[in-house]
């Protein structure tokens, strides 16, 4: 069953449609990103759905009963979706364990019931003891897992989270990524998770939703949505690497096809029914090595980025030098800035219509 629907939504703000006839189903119990850059609309389709916005067209369901429609409109607070917010959103004048009850006292839960709800929420979110306190004296993840023990403690079905980890730091946004996932294994709630981030998105979500200019550009799976984008915003957006323009020699029914490209002819992945003609070519870091140079083509190295146990080198084609391609080399095999290397092209995905 659907936790989330919408049905060809629309939503303008003025001659902008922040939102453009947005379909999408949310499965119950799963984890859906919507990913995409600043203005895309990816928060303003989360404010539809917990109806802190109207839309202009088009119907939303929230389980099996419209929420959003033609003449229907269900308040935010009649929804029952939790929400986690950047800004964390709690009141500076409540402790904690008032916040966390505040939706409790608002389904006319009191005294002693209330109390161990609250206590619960807290424990499940190692905040134990800390119920007294004011939102003022804890850390920047500690409000945001009084948050998450809100919505542990109203029990939502549904919940919405708009970028709650832009304001952390890098090493405490990776624990709360921890936090969140445990969070939606404790509550089995569904989750919408708003983030501009392509590693928090692909690195949690059952399913990545891509946005642009108000439309959703692909749903899948992180590991299709990287390997194989539908189209050259997503690629260029989703993970590292370069779109190349090239030509469709030959199509295979295997899923391959060979494209012409910096000179020579390379087998690469293709969607079934792809012509022959112009194309574009995602390439992955991944998908190209260093090799003799009877075997590829020339290139000049422009950068190299130490990370750890891999390096970035980026390079230019010698036969295309305005094109940045990216290698991902261990330490041992990355050379200087102003070497001369020769690469091959041992992967790629051939972008749909591109």
């Amino acid at each position: 069953m659907a936790a989330v629907t919408l049905d060809r939504v629309v939503k303008r703000f003025g001659s902008v449609a922040a939102i453009d006839d947005v379909s999408l189903d949310v499965a119950e119990g799963e984890f859906l990103a919507v990913l995409g850059p600043s203005g895309c609309g990816k928060s303003t389709l989360l404010r539809l759905i917990a109806g802190f916005e109207r839309p202009e067209r088009g119907t939303i369901h929230i389980g099996d009963g419209i929420v959003s429609g033609a003449d229907v409109y269900v308040a935010p607070e009649d929804r029952h979706v939790g929400m986690v917010f950047q800004s964390y959103a709690l009141w500076p004048h409540m402790s904690v364990a008032e916040n966390i009850g505040y939706p409790l006292r608002v389904q006319k839960l009191s005294g002693r019931e209330l109390a161990r709800q609250v206590d619960a929420a807290l424990d499940a979110v190692g905040l134990s003891g800390m119920g007294g306190r004011r939102p003022a004296a804890l850390s920047g993840g500690q409000r945001q897992r009084v948050a998450l023990a809100r919505c542990l403690a109203m029990k939502a079905r549904l919940v919405l989270l708009d970028e709650p980890l832009a304001n952390l730091d890098v090493h405490l946004r990776a624990r709360m990524l921890a936090e969140i996932a445990a969070f939606r294994t404790l509550s089995k709630a569904t989750l919408i998770y708003v983030t501009h981030d392509q590693a928090e998105a692909l690195g949690v979500a059952d399913r990545v939703a891509v946005m642009a200019n108000g439309k959703l550009r692909q749903v899948a799976a992180p590991p299709a949505l990287y390997r194989t984008p539908q189209d050259g915003v997503v690629s260029r957006f989703v993970g590292p690497g370069t779109v190349a323009s090239g030509e469709v020699t030959q199509t295979y029914g295997n899923g391959h096809a060979k494209v012409a490209l910096f000179g020579r002819e390379w087998q690469v992945r293709s969607a079934p029914g792809q012509r022959a003609g112009p194309a574009e070519v995602c390439i992955r870091p991944e998908d190209l090595a260093i090799v003799d140079p009877d075997g590829g083509f020339e290139a000049s190295v422009a950068r190299v980025l130490y990370q750890g146990g891999r390096t970035v080198v980026e390079a230019a084609p010698d036969c295309d030098p305005a094109t940045t391609l990216s290698l991902s080399l261990t330490s041992s095999e990355a050379c200087a800035p102003g070497a001369k290397v020769h690469l091959a092209l041992v992967d790629g995905w051939v972008i749909p219509g591109g």
